[in-house]
């Protein structure tokens, strides 16, 4: 039977239907054609609701209206300019403001196709115009979009969070190193390449030019501070967090920069609300699908499959990891996930691996899987923005993956990468 859905889903999904409508026709197959007899299809609606129905949920939405308001309220524009008078002097220019301006706004949206999106508009033009390859400049951009999802806040990691019943505030502070030495990797790479090829730079901003640009940027930069800070020492929850990130978007963009009006706020939440819809639609149709497999009990299979090879932790880390970066080659990172991740937790809980270790370890590797071939979604959403050849871009993206997967490397053999930080803390 189990042969038969993933058949179904498969077949499905190259027919050009939605991840998620494939995952509710293949569970819809599976329940016919259940061994032992047929399974009422009242299933389906049920654990669609069950699936949605927690309440940390409530932090997609907001966080993903936040960084609508932060890209349509002028907060993006100014990240970019703070980021130009700080970097815009190392060789590269715009490859350096890049990374620098995802950097930070990864601390707002927590999706890396929303800050690719946003970025890439702005500045692979500019790019361009200033002599940078095509396929690099898409690069840039890509791989500054990979950062979104793991420095805090981090949709994925809300969803891993619930799914595992693991502390959302430890996941998000575990994310921060290994984003930062992601972000640091990545500039390190620009600036190499930038000199090899003389791309150009500016001169260096005067330093009252520098604090003159920083105090108009500082309502954006504070957002993360807000949002991270406020949630490790116990002001906010998680969902007061996200509540507070929006709240605050919206009342710096419509009264201090005053940039959004009635006109533009009905379609801030109309976009907004539409890709919240399509994250949370894909978790409630993975309900039917993962109640069919946990009916099958594939789970148990999948994790003693992997305990009859190795006893080791670190072992089963890397063969976790072997078969993520396999997955993620032809899944987004978030079906990957709601598939296959009720499958792994019982792994790691039998080879007592941390949680959060997991957690951040498996975000980072699905998230690589949006850089890879064939089916890397921020090579396409690129590709798109900057009119740019799938394939250009898929060369240049080359040594940011090669650090990405040295940093993945990095959080899998040394834990304290990822659970440092908040021991540190307190």
């Amino acid at each position: 039977m189990l042969i038969i859905i993933f058949f179904v889903f498969l077949v499905v999904l190259m027919l050009g239907f939605d991840v998620g409508l494939s995952m509710i026709l293949a569970a819809m197959v599976g329940m016919l054609l259940h061994p032992v007899a047929p399974v009422d299809l009242v299933m389906i609606p049920l654990t669609m609701t069950t699936a949605v129905s927690t309440t940390a949920l409530v932090t997609i939405p907001l966080f993903v209206l936040a960084a609508e308001l932060m890209n349509r309220g002028g907060l993006t524009e100014r990240l970019i300019d703070w980021s130009l008078v700080t970097v815009g002097h190392w060789r590269g220019a715009l490859s350096q403001v890049s990374i620098l301006s995802n950097l930070i706004m990864a601390g707002v949206s927590g999706s890396a196709v929303a800050d690719a999106a946003a970025t890439g508009g702005l500045l692979i033009p500019g790019m361009k115009k200033e002599g940078y390859p095509e396929g690099y400049a898409g690069a840039v951009i890509a791989a500054g979009g990979l950062l979104g999802p793991i420095i805090p806040p981090s949709i994925p990691m809300i969803i891993y969070a619930v799914m595992a019943n693991e502390s959302v505030v430890r996941l998000f502070v575990g994310g921060i190193i290994p984003g930062l030495l992601l972000a640091a990797g990545f500039m390190v790479i620009c600036y190499l390449i930038a000199l090899r090829n003389n791309y150009p730079f500016r001169a260096r901003s005067t330093w009252a030019f520098f604090f003159e640009t920083t105090f108009r940027s500082a309502p954006a930069l504070v957002m993360p501070l807000i949002i991270v800070l406020g949630m490790r020492y116990g002001l906010v929850t998680d969902i007061e967090a996200a509540a507070v990130a929006a709240l605050y978007a919206l009342l710096v963009s419509v009264f201090l920069y005053r940039s959004i009006n009635l006109q533009n706020m009905l379609t801030v939440f109309y976009e907004a609300a539409r890709s919240a819809a399509a994250v949370l639609f894909l978790l409630a149709a993975a309900g039917p699908f993962g109640w069919l497999l946990a009916e099958s009990r594939i789970n148990e299979a999948m994790a003693q499959g992997i305990l009859s090879l190795t006893s080791d932790p670190l072992i089963g880390l890397l063969l976790i990891n072997l078969l993520l970066l396999i997955i993620g080659c032809f899944l987004e990172p978030l079906p990957a996930m709601v598939i296959f991740l009720p499958s792994l937790l019982p792994v790691g809980a039998a080879l007592h691996i941390d949680g959060v270790h997991l957690g951040v370890v498996m975000v980072i590797n699905l998230m690589i899987g949006m850089l890879t071939p064939p089916v890397g979604l921020l090579l396409f959403v690129v590709a798109g923005i900057g009119k740019i050849p799938f394939a250009a871009v898929a060369r240049g993206i080359m040594p940011f993956l090669a650090w990405s997967i040295f940093v993945l490397g990095l959080t899998i053999f040394f834990p304290f990468v990822t659970t440092g930080l908040y021991h540190l803390m307190n």
